[in-house]
């Protein structure tokens, strides 16, 4: 039997994972055809996921995890890999992100990742950045949509959002893209945890027209803004400075259409220009 390639764990939270997977498998005394099976796909797809030439999406790092009786290792491991592949002011916000109880949410143009469907996530990435091959872009589609979770569980976070209009009109991708994402909205509006509003056209010019804010209350520390535009971000973490963007999403709330309007406004222009 041929030696194992040798790997390099320090060389990306990738290959640390792989690390990990091939010595819990050795550990077993299980080949990579063994826990292929046990997961259901080829041992090549193993030896990829050891090596870190095509780390795995989330589910199958899920499956890795259980078939190796792993308790969450090589799941949070896949976590940390994901974030790998953001800028650092992004990593330092999404960390946080996971630790709020309440999330205050407004953006401009689009609508929210954490709300996002994978075409709409797919779409979004591709044309903000078209440097990724398919694989890369997968990856970074998977890495959005998986932290839907945050919102899903027994106890997931407070979320209130507001969407600009111009979120519902600015047509991402095919028409049945945007219909499908609309209905998301929809659908996501319903749950007793999340609220999203509609701020419309016609209402007054605010601080944060064209970017988006964020708004994180944590239970171990004080509130903490986050701004964001096409390739920079600020997490804004001093008190009066967080107070004024705190007031800036009170006005946000208070011009915005209520929660039920915003509903139909969402409905009503998926029927006219998504249908």
């Amino acid at each position: 039997m041929p030696s194992s390639k040798p790997l390099d764990p320090r060389a990306s939270m990738a290959a640390y994972l792989g690390s990990r997977v091939r010595k819990r498998r050795e550990a077993l005394g299980w080949t990579q055809r063994e826990l292929g099976c046990h997961v259901h796909v080829s041992h090549n797809r193993i030896a990829q996921v050891e090596l870190a030439t095509d780390p795995p999406p989330r589910a199958l790092a899920d499956a890795i995890d259980v078939a190796l009786d792993a308790d969450g290792e090589i799941s949070d491991l896949w976590w940390h890999m994901t974030r790998e592949t953001y800028v650092d002011w992004v990593r330092e916000f999404m960390e946080k992100e996971a630790r709020a109880v309440k999330m205050l949410k407004y953006t401009a143009h689009s609508v929210p990742g954490l709300l996002q469907t994978p075409a709409y996530a797919r779409v979004s990435l591709r044309e903000g950045l078209p440097h990724l091959n398919e694989e890369e872009l997968d990856r970074q589609v998977e890495a959005r949509v998986s932290r839907r979770v945050l919102l899903e569980g027994d106890d997931p976070p407070f979320l209130w959002a507001v969407l600009d209009q111009a979120a519902l009109h600015r047509r991402v991708g095919e028409k049945v893209t945007m219909r499908e994402q609309l209905s998301h909205l929809i659908d996501m509006s319903k749950h007793p945890h999340i609220t999203i509003q509609v701020l419309p056209f016609e209402a007054p010019q605010h601080p944060v027209t064209g970017g988006s804010l964020t708004l994180l209350s944590l239970p171990d520390g004080p509130d903490v803004a986050y701004l964001e535009g096409y390739s920079c971000g600020e997490l804004v973490e001093l008190p009066d400075r967080v107070t004024r963007y705190a007031h800036t999403y009170d006005l946000l709330q208070v011009n915005a259409l209520p929660p039920a309007a915003s509903q139909r406004l969402i409905r009503d222009t998926m029927k006219e220009h998504y249908s």
